[in-house]
């Protein structure tokens, strides 16, 4: 696949997962934003467009042998994958993120009590959303799609995509609470670590939206 500044950033991110770390260095958004061409995120981004592509280029030139392509690996070993690795994942990490950020509102809520306590609200809001939505896939989108009925399953993505786009939002409220993951300098250990976990958790999560949204629905879909 030849990458251009007219070339989706999700089909780049599919078609090679090693962009998906430039794109990250950007923070430039794969997954809900998939749809975008390259060209236009750069400009908004005031990134040159040319340059990205090298970069690009590069990562995949020199990177790791990454044989996963999930484009036309089988449905069902895309599905496990997703669960298996993201959905299992994510049923450990957000009660540990939200026991930490949950002390560090108790222990140092005076330092910054705004954000603090709108950084809680927004992190439960995710947790919540995050928890139903693995819910209704695992026992709705998922089955259809494994007893070949993708194809007929308009609704439920749609459904689906909605709530990505959702999470989406929070994850990047919740970047500019933190001021992109910087800990104040007198941050206590388990602050530090709060603001380290809630960094993978926005790389783990753009990731995981990236295989549903650009891959798995597209290809369920197209039957």
């Amino acid at each position: 696949m030849t990458i251009t500044l007219e070339t989706p950033v999700g089909d780049i991110a599919s078609h090679h997962p090693l962009a998906t770390r430039v794109f990250a260095r950007h923070k430039i958004d794969f997954c809900c934003g998939g749809g975008k061409p390259l060209g236009d995120v750069c400009q908004s981004k005031g990134i040159d467009g040319t340059a990205l592509v090298a970069e690009i280029e590069n990562e995949i030139a020199t990177g790791p042998d990454m044989d996963s392509q999930w484009d036309t690996a089988p449905l069902d070993d895309l599905i496990d994958y997703i669960v298996s690795t993201y959905h299992r994942s994510l049923n450990e990490e957000l009660p540990r993120l939200e026991a930490m950020l949950t002390k560090v509102n108790r222990v140092h809520g005076e330092k910054d009590p705004q954000r603090l306590a709108e950084l809680l609200d927004v992190f439960h809001g995710l947790q919540a959303e995050l928890m139903e939505h693995m819910m209704k896939e695992e026992k709705i989108l998922f089955p259809m799609i494994q007893a070949g009925e993708g194809s007929s399953a308009t609704g439920p993505v749609s459904v689906m995509e909605h709530e990505h786009e959702s999470a989406g939002n929070a994850l990047r409220r919740i970047r500019a609470l933190t001021d992109d993951y910087t800990p104040r300098p007198d941050a206590c250990n388990t602050w530090r670590a709060l603001w380290a976990g809630l960094e993978q958790l926005e790389v783990d999560l753009h990731q995981h939206i990236h295989l549903e949204n650009n891959i798995l629905f597209p290809r369920a879909l197209a039957g």
